[in-house]
């Protein structure tokens, strides 16, 4: 058995950004400068991102993107808020495009969800945090 016939052992990954593509990179960057309530924190040209903790998010053109999404269930933007009740609230009276209002899901009344759309029409969804979950019996 050759070293190439060796399974090789996966290093460890970690996720570093998320990038959405747009044809309106510009329309985008001001959804996501509502949505997280502060402008990027860099901008140049068509590229813009916000930090986070541990990660990027990103939003820029493709030029191979015309419209909105064809599918927007297939990727679901989540992030975790202490408060999605509070957190939807302030965003819904910002204007955005709201497609279902917070609800308690996975049959658990402490995990919370609420999705919404950007102009692209991806979704986002605000999500209770993991570890506030209590245990389950």
């Amino acid at each position: 058995m050759t070293t190439q016939d060796k399974p090789q052992t996966p290093q460890p990954l970690s996720l570093s950004s998320i990038r959405v593509g747009s044809s309106q990179p510009a329309v985008l960057a001001e959804f996501y400068a509502k949505f997280f309530g502060r402008p990027a924190d860099v901008h140049n040209g068509p590229f813009h991102m916000w930090l986070g903790s541990g990660t990027s998010f990103r939003v820029s053109d493709h030029s191979e993107l015309n419209g909105p999404a064809k599918e927007p269930q297939r990727i679901l933007l989540n992030f975790d808020t202490k408060d999605v009740k509070g957190e939807f609230e302030r965003l819904k009276a910002l204007g955005l495009t709201i497609i279902q209002e917070p609800y308690a899901t996975g049959g658990r009344s402490d995990y919370w969800v609420a999705t919404l759309a950007d102009p692209d029409g991806n979704l986002v969804q605000l999500t209770t945090p993991l570890e506030m979950l209590a245990p389950l019996p």
